[in-house]
């Protein structure tokens, strides 16, 4: 096959190549770039970061209401970031930034909710973001009046030369008086507010020279007069990632040992994930003294994102290092940061992507099912719950049930492949999309029927078994008379009539959706049902194919499925939930 925009590298094979590496010289212009040691000076030469052990969590701020939420198309609207901000506060959180209030109406209005609501626990520091100017400042301090949780006022400004020169169009000097005239406005602004700290960004940190951010971040704790019972936070961005990160470990290192005033200082970082290391910057900047990583929880920000918190708890957690933060439930975080940012999060991602514990390859599958029977033997032996001893179950880095997930759902999903593909069938052949985590649940009832039937399953065999798994049951109590959505003066009103055991009953719901409704209807008769996600699907292609709403569910503390199917959308939709209240009564 020709690929008419590829050039393939026809350079010379370079002179100190070996014989067998047979690598040609492509057409990529290379030449117009220069490495991390052209741009700036690494300071370090004795590092003693490589022989450091992580030990121990660092302090954790989760900037997704900030930093993340300026990265999304369409940012969050106020009920998104409190749905987020309390999912941060569940997962034990103690320090969140919520917001650029000087730059936007929706964060002055977040922080002034966080004033004057308890949706704040008196023990979670609140951290706000400004840019060194006088009128900024005063609108951020303006924001935080009332609150009564400990306050960090985060101030930055852009130092390295490209910025100052470029952007800025600052000298060092000048740009060295604004920041401390910033520091000095608020100071000056909240410095007298009990409970009130100050943090410094020097955006651009890792390609700054070294000398003249450590007088910078030295000048401003020496203003703010950083001591050990109020310190400052010194946050050191890399805020376009431009070397391996061995290097910004070296950077991390020569702050830690240098900064004056070092016992009254929080020495944080907040690395971008641009090369793909942005993990790897931060396990080894806190190797090298970092105390406090910021960061959003799933990754999400500009460009490739800013670092993943997640992953780097898990990553401590994978190594018998508590991580602080509780992920004991990672697909309900994932649900609830999914909701909020509307990004769907990769089925690869670390510890949370619906593949990750999932192997196609027979040889992994093989590991997997003895390294879990070794593990109930060993349980068995040493008379303890399986829950309680040691894992290294292979290709497994840590037990799925630790993170909320299944057992079945590996063996399931390994034995889903191994029948020849359910989901590609289904597709193929009927059109059918079936969701990642819908398709492990399915394949336990394959694998049953299979097991009885013992024959081939073709897509036919496969619809009656899914329709059987997750449509109307035998036995039905509810019937949808009608569903109608008008709307009023005062919004939306959505009317239910229903047959409940023969005898009809209406509700009327305002200001709520269709599937809210109904949901709140079947409430009314002891069903009680928490609408986890909604896929709309179709069965069989082209102008008279069936609308299919597959409903992702959680009743008596169960994730759960179910399926309706109908010419139309809305219908199918109640179908999908009425099944759910009738296969669960």
């Amino acid at each position: 096959m020709a690929f008419p925009s590829v050039s393939t590298p026809a350079g010379p094979v370079p002179a100190s190549a070996p014989a067998w590496n047979r690598q040609r010289g492509s057409q990529m212009s290379a030449h117009r770039y220069r490495d991390v040691y052209s741009r700036v000076a690494v300071p370090l030469t004795d590092r003693e970061w490589p022989t450091r052990r992580l030990t121990e969590a660092p302090l954790w701020v989760p900037v997704d209401l900030r930093d993340g939420n300026q990265a999304l198309p369409e940012p969050m609207d106020p009920a998104r970031k409190r749905r987020f901000f309390e999912l941060m506060v569940a997962m034990g959180y103690k320090e969140i930034e919520v917001g650029y209030p000087s730059a936007s109406q929706t964060d002055y209005d977040f922080v002034r909710q966080i004033a004057e609501t308890d949706i704040a626990p008196d023990d979670v520091t609140i951290v706000v973001f400004t840019p060194a100017r006088t009128d900024l400042i005063e609108r951020t301090v303006e924001s935080i009046r009332g609150i009564t949780n400990d306050v960090v006022i985060h101030m930055y400004t852009a130092t390295a030369p490209t910025w100052r020169d470029v952007v800025l169009g600052r000298d060092r000097e000048e740009l060295r008086s604004l920041i401390l005239d910033g520091g000095r406005d608020l100071l000056a602004a909240a410095g007298d507010q009990a409970g009130v700290r100050f943090e410094f960004s020097p955006e651009v940190f890792n390609l700054t020279e070294p000398d003249y951010v450590l007088d910078l971040c030295d000048a401003m704790t020496s203003l703010w007069d950083a001591t050990a019972d109020r310190p400052v936070i010194l946050n050191l961005p890399a805020t376009v990632e431009i070397a391996t990160p061995n290097v910004y470990a070296d950077q991390i290192e020569y702050m830690h040992r240098n900064l004056a005033r070092r016992d009254a200082v929080i020495l944080s970082v907040h690395p971008h994930n641009d090369r793909g290391t942005g993990i790897a910057c931060v396990e080894l900047a806190v190797l090298a003294g970092a105390q406090r990583v910021e960061g959003c929880i799933f990754g999400n920000g500009e460009r490739t994102g800013n670092v993943d918190l997640a992953t780097l708890a898990l990553n401590l957690f994978a190594q018998g290092i508590d991580p602080m933060v509780d992920f004991s439930d990672i697909d309900e975080v994932r649900r609830t940061v999914e909701a909020c940012n509307g990004i769907a999060i990769p089925e690869r991602h670390p510890y949370v992507g619906d593949l990750v514990h999932t192997a196609f390859s027979g040889t992994h599958q093989d590991a997997i099912k003895k390294g879990f029977a070794e593990h109930r033997e060993r349980a068995a032996a040493e008379g303890r719950p399986e829950r309680e001893i040691d894992w290294w179950v292979p290709y497994l880095p840590v037990d799925p049930a630790d993170i909320g997930r299944t057992y079945d759902a590996v063996i399931r999903v390994n034995s889903q492949s191994g029948k020849g593909g359910i989901a590609y069938l289904l597709e193929r052949d009927l059109g059918v999309e079936l969701p990642r985590r819908l398709q492990i649940d399915f394949a336990r009832h394959v694998q049953a029927h299979t097991d009885e039937h013992g024959a081939e399953v073709d897509a036919a065999t496969l619809w009656a078994v899914f329709e059987s798994a997750f449509g109307a049951p035998a036995e039905r109590r509810f019937q949808l008379v009608e569903c109608t959505a008008t709307e009023t003066g005062a919004g939306s009103r959505v009317t239910v009539d229903l047959r409940v055991d023969g005898v009809s009953h209406r509700s009327i719901a305002d200001g709520a959706g269709p599937v809210e409704a109904l949901a709140a209807a079947l409430a009314e008769h002891d069903v009680k049902l928490d609408v986890l996600s909604l896929h709309q699907s179709a069965v069989g292609r082209g102008n008279d194919a069936d609308a299919l709403t597959l409903l992702e569910y959680r009743r008596d503390g169960e994730v759960r499925w179910s399926m309706g199917r109908h010419r139309s959308v809305l219908a199918a939709t109640a179908a999908a939930v009425l099944h759910a209240a009738d296969r669960d009564k």
